[in-house]
């Protein structure tokens, strides 16, 4: 039973039978660190149904407390806020449920609740994936985990943007420039080889546009004439048409960057239930168009076009059927959503890993899903990040200049490399052992430093910074997991015996890092309610340097008295199991040795 489960009925009888008043909430917060208590109440909202002085409250609130309830040991009033003291009892009883439980803070799901379908990654047939992609991968896994770690099930999925103009553009300019080029005879992945023809198409589009304007035409004008971009429109209609010789290169490419993108993933550690591809989808949602237009959700144009007006719900109108009866992203959108939940029965709600610039495309598309019936549609969400911007500026993939993401981890297993090498702590490390810990270093300061920051929040990544060992970095937590393993393996005693509540007293320290772990089951549902893996790995944070103090404060195997010995080895293990653990719901690995 929590902190917060024991005071909360207490507290409510203490309230009955002080002041004659019943009260449904009771809010708390942590201690402040210059005050004496392991959790605070919150007086001041009592002033709207109670009249007096909120110290004088707080101090007959406060000596009930320690008259009735065993675990609280003393208290102070400090305003509006009582400060509790919990005895050394109550800790140590916890730490003992804890310290063997592999799951703590884990709940599993329950029989016939609905499952969350978290969407993720889905990206364009046309480039590699870059750093953008990587923010909305480790974003969608970590919080498709985290959901899953907090009681519900989770289906992983991605739609691939697997048809338009964009792919047709590399289709053409291999065609034009390729020579029959493969990523076997190239020697490069499927999806850079792919990219490298729509950088090619771009460079090619630009000079025809200057050349046109040279010849007297504007801009606009040479943009539309340009040989180049009206034989990709061409070749987007043929392939609308089915025709047979653009299909099947279509195919071939576009199985090239499959298989690129199938590497990335596995080096970047993310995974999928499924996938949808837009070649599919597009068309999935004109049905449903047309029952929406009989309920009257939808209202056609003369000219044939099919809208939606959401004035009144504070949007504006939404084409969702062009007049030539082609189908839109939005269209697509209603029916990939219901096509979603035709193939997993039991999904109730499903979120939308993309970025901010599409906000206003979900408000549109979860409102008309509401107006179409889905009861479901009141559980989507819109995981809406920030853009991820390098001290060198803005990335544009036409142009070539993306920092694409396989390059970028390998930059970062480098850097590890090289950070780990200055410490020269490796001599005894085979060549094999060495390469997986600069990975694991690497690739967990890439992700830490993604993660750490708010979803909502734009970000500078800076790898040289992130792969850091000090500050609020990963390899600093994952050093400080690495210590604590050299500490279990020096360990040459029997450190899994239960030790009595009644004959220990709890340094300060000691009692410090139980509370923080004593948080972690909360900090997990937060994490999942919010959507938000920052506070998961901010959580992370505060837990190792808290142990780092008490690393610091206290001898641990160097303790004389054993049974102190044996408690500060099994509370080293219990915060090294934390870190575990929720690193694994970010996705980082952790070494046994650094």
């Amino acid at each position: 039973m929590s902190l917060q489960e024991i005071l909360i009925p207490s507290i409510k009888i203490a309230i009955q039978e002080l002041f004659e008043v019943t009260i449904e909430k009771i809010e708390f917060q942590s201690t402040r660190k210059e005050f004496e208590g392991d959790i605070t109440m919150v007086i001041f909202p009592l002033l709207k149904v109670i009249k007096g002085n909120p110290v004088d409250l707080g101090n007959k609130i406060g000596n009930y407390l320690v008259e009735n309830v065993t675990e609280v040991e003393a208290f102070n009033v400090v305003s509006g806020f009582l400060n509790i003291v919990i005895g050394n009892e109550y800790y140590i009883d916890f730490f003992n449920g804890i310290k063997t439980n592999e799951q703590f803070g884990f709940v599993s799901p329950k029989e016939n609740e609905k499952a969350i379908m978290v969407e993720y990654s889905s990206p364009n047939t046309n480039k590699p994936l870059h750093l953008g992609h990587v923010r909305n991968n480790l974003l969608g896994y970590s919080v498709a985990e985290i959901i899953k770690a907090s009681g519900k099930k989770v289906y992983k999925t991605q739609i691939i943007n697997d048809r338009g103009i964009h792919i047709c553009k590399s289709m053409l300019a291999w065609q034009k420039f390729g020579n029959g080029e493969t990523p076997q005879t190239s020697g490069l992945k499927g999806d850079k080889l792919v990219g490298k023809y729509y950088v090619a198409f771009d460079k090619t589009y630009k000079t025809e546009i200057s050349e046109l304007m040279l010849q007297g035409k504007t801009e606009e004008e040479a943009k539309k004439q340009a040989p180049i971009i009206i034989e990709a429109q061409q070749m987007l209609l043929d392939w609308e048409a089915g025709k047979p010789e653009v299909i099947a290169l279509w195919k071939t490419m576009n199985q090239w960057v499959y298989d690129g993108f199938a590497t990335t993933y596995k080096n970047l550690g993310v995974n999928f239930d499924s996938y949808y591809y837009e070649s599919n989808t597009y068309l999935l949602g004109k049905e449903v168009v047309q029952i929406g237009l009989d309920k009257g959700v939808f209202e056609k144009d003369p000219d044939g076009s099919v809208w939606i007006d959401l004035t009144e719900d504070g949007l504006d109108r939404k084409i969702v059927l062009r007049s030539d009866g082609t189908a839109v992203y939005m269209t697509q959108d209603i029916g990939t959503a219901i096509q979603r939940v035709k193939d997993f029965s039991d999904v109730g709600g499903m979120v939308y890993t993309v970025g901010n610039e599409q906000d206003y495309h979900f408000k549109v598309l979860f409102l008309i899903l509401k107006k179409l019936g889905f009861d479901w549609a009141s559980s989507l969400f819109h995981l809406s990040y920030g853009m991820v911007e390098l001290p060198s500026g803005k990335m544009k993939s036409r142009e070539g200049t993306v920092v694409d993401a396989d390059d970028l981890m390998e930059e970062m297993t480098e850097t590890a490399q090289k950070l780990s090498e200055d410490l020269g702590k490796l001599e005894d490390y085979s060549k094999e052992e060495k390469e997986a810990l600069y990975k694991t270093i690497g690739l967990g300061a890439l992700k830490y430093y993604m993660l750490k920051v708010d979803p909502k929040k734009s970000m500078m990544f800076n790898p040289e910074e992130s792969v850091d060992f000090a500050g609020n970095t990963g390899p600093f937590i994952q050093y400080t997991y690495a210590r604590i393993q050299s500490i279990l393996r020096k360990a040459n005693f029997d450190s899994s015996v239960t030790l009595s509540a009644v004959e220990m007293t709890l340094h300060p320290k000691e009692k410090e890092l139980i509370k923080q772990i004593e948080m972690y089951p909360e900090v997990i549902q937060s994490a999942a309610t919010n959507h938000s893996p920052a506070l998961l790995a901010n959580y992370i944070y505060d837990l190792v340097k808290e142990y780092n103090s008490f690393y610091q404060t206290v001898s641990i195997l160097g303790e004389e008295n054993h049974d102190k010995k044996v408690f500060r080895v099994q509370l080293s293990k219990k915060v090294a199991d934390t870190i575990k653990t929720a690193f694994k719901l970010l996705g980082i690995d952790v070494p046994e040795r650094m």
